[in-house]
Formats: structure tokens, sequence, C-alpha cells
């Protein structure tokens, strides 16, 4: 027997791709600006520093992350990827690729967040079990965590988790939406 949220991981990515072409083709359709492109790539600009944040925390297999952006919701890295998407819809001016972002990540995301949840309770027990009662799963908590003391953020860390990457794929991504600003006329 699969573990709970198997299929929406398997199919996360599977869907995702296709998903993506369509977003760029709406995108084309609906004409994205300079305008549109500089406030998306703001909003997914935030979505990037948030996920940079956490990548310097995460130690994967090692430890259960509990400090920095973890002290304040389960899931900071899905967090700062729901600012990239709706970044891009908001850059891309195509309401249509929004509303089917925003039905992707709230349908596979949330399965895949329960599934890593179930993995992180069968590894670290206790621990997890009081982590989830202190930590909010996705909207973060602002207000004081009373976390315990972890280890700091480590460029060292992001760099071996490979966030570099979504940095580089917005950056190639805004791009091609300055394209399409610049020849869709």
């Amino acid at each position: 027997m699969s573990a709970p949220g198997a299929f929406w991981v398997r199919w996360r990515v599977r869907v995702g791709y296709p998903l993506g072409a369509i977003c760029l083709w709406l995108a084309w359709r609906a004409r994205p600006n300079w305008r549109s492109i500089l406030i998306g790539g703001a909003v997914a600009l935030v979505g990037l520093l948030i996920r940079a944040s956490a990548a310097g925390y995460l130690r994967k297999s090692e430890t259960l992350a509990n400090s920095g952006p973890y002290a304040r919701t389960r899931n900071p890295l899905y967090f700062g990827s729901a600012f990239l998407a709706a970044g891009f819809a908001i850059a891309s001016r195509s309401w249509i690729a929004a509303a089917l972002l925003f039905a992707y990540f709230s349908i596979f995301y949330h399965a895949v967040m329960r599934k890593e949840e179930a993995e992180l309770s069968a590894r670290f027990h206790s621990q997890f079990a009081a982590y989830q009662r202190r930590v909010p799963l996705f909207w973060p908590r602002l207000g004081a965590t009373g976390a315990p003391p972890g280890p700091g953020f480590s460029w060292q860390q992001y760099l071996r988790n490979r966030e570099y990457r979504a940095g580089i794929g917005v950056a190639l991504l805004m791009i091609v939406l300055g394209a399409m600003a610049v020849w869709g006329r």
C-alpha cells in the first residue's frame, strides 16, 4: 500500500509541466506588459526570499527543521512557492492562468504537505507532534513563536539544497514574459 498522498506527489510534476505550458500560452494571449511583469516580479521575489531563507535552515533527512521560517510555518518552501505562483499570475495578466495555478496549488500541495507530515511524524514522533501543536501548517504565525533555539541560516545549506535554481527559473520566466510584452504587440 502506498503512503497517503503518494498519488498527488507522483502526479504533481506530471501535471505541472503541461500546466506551465498552458499558462505560458494563456499569458501570450493575455499580453503581459511591463507593469504587470514588474508587479508580478516583485511578488515572485518575495517568494524567492522566503524559499531562500527556508532552504538555509533545511537539513533534509538529518534533523527536524523548526527554527528560522520553520518556527512560523511548517511549510515555508511551499508558502514561498505560493508567492511564486501569484507572481506569475500577476505578471501574465491572465485570470484563467491564475485560476488554474490556484487550483493546481490547492489540490496538489495540500496533499503533498499532508504526505510529508505523515513521513515526518513517523520519523520524529513526539518531537514532530509538539512542533505540529506549536506551528501552523501553511499560513505563518506572525507573533512570538516560542521556538526552541536551533541552527541558524547557512549559505552552505542553501547551496546544498540547490534553491538557487528557483531564482534562475523565475528570472528565465520573467525574461520570457518580457519577450511576450515586446513581441506580443
